[in-house]
């Protein structure tokens, strides 16, 4: 992640006014100052939630000069679900999205983001907080699938799962605790799938929200994929659907 982030008071200031993507800023607790007042007036304009950590987080990242702030940086734009789905109905398209709830591993994302973008998934939505960063080990994972699809991020999934719904698009959660198989739901239709965490699966919050819980069938003794395989899995069996509905 050498050429992801940034970091000093100033140079994260430079680079928000010079019009960067920035993906995550990390502020010390209690930080305080004149410039600090600066950039947190710049973050608040426009639209920008620091993660507020102690210094040892910070020192992680950079045992340099970081002065209580280190930004990581991407050059993958975001947008958001509700400028992004009129878009998908305007061009007449039916609406296929995938929600990622808090997927924290850089790897897991990009593969799910190269098999999203390979069966034509309209947009990949993922929280502010809790997400793995898109830097440069993401997109090379995505082999660069990352640019070719809408990333949307969202202060709250929750509300994303709500705007979906009143806008007639079916949300399925894919959790193991599930009764229903993915075989036994309708993807054609408008339909946005979610994926969960890689240890602790989707968050009560989203899994309330959604439409209905979907899960693999489990054969071995091991109950559980990882998931971008199990990801896979799902979207491939979506985009089964929509070809066999269109023979």
């Amino acid at each position: 992640m050498k050429d992801d982030f940034i970091f000093g008071l100033r140079p994260v200031i430079e680079a928000i006014e010079a019009g960067k993507t920035i993906d995550k800023v990390f502020v010390q607790n209690a930080l305080q100052g004149p410039i600090y007042a600066e950039l947190k007036t710049l973050l608040a304009k426009h639209k920008i939630r620091p993660n507020y950590v102690p210094i040892e987080k910070l020192n992680r990242f950079t045992r340099k000069n970081h002065q209580g702030v280190v930004a990581f940086i991407s050059d993958v734009p975001f947008h958001s679900i509700e400028d992004v789905l009129p878009q998908i109905f305007e061009e007449g398209r039916v609406p296929f999205i995938l929600i990622l709830d808090r997927l924290t591993d850089v790897r897991n994302f990009g593969a799910i983001c190269r098999t999203a973008e390979c069966v034509g998934v309209d947009a990949v939505v993922i929280p502010e907080k809790g997400a793995a960063p898109i830097n440069s080990d993401a997109i090379k994972t995505s082999a660069g699938a990352i640019y070719n699809i809408k990333i949307c991020k969202e202060k709250n999934l929750a509300h994303a799962v709500d705007y979906l719904q009143q806008s007639g698009v079916a949300v399925f959660a894919a959790t193991e605790k599930a009764q229903k198989l993915l075989y036994d739901v309708d993807f054609t239709e408008p339909c946005a799938i979610v994926m969960g965490n890689e240890e602790t699966g989707i968050s009560k919050e989203v899994l309330h929200h959604s439409d209905e819980k979907i899960k693999l069938p489990i054969e071995g003794k091991t109950q559980s994929l990882n998931v971008s395989v199990a990801c896979g899995a799902m979207l491939y069996e979506a985009m089964r659907q929509k070809l066999t509905k269109t023979l």
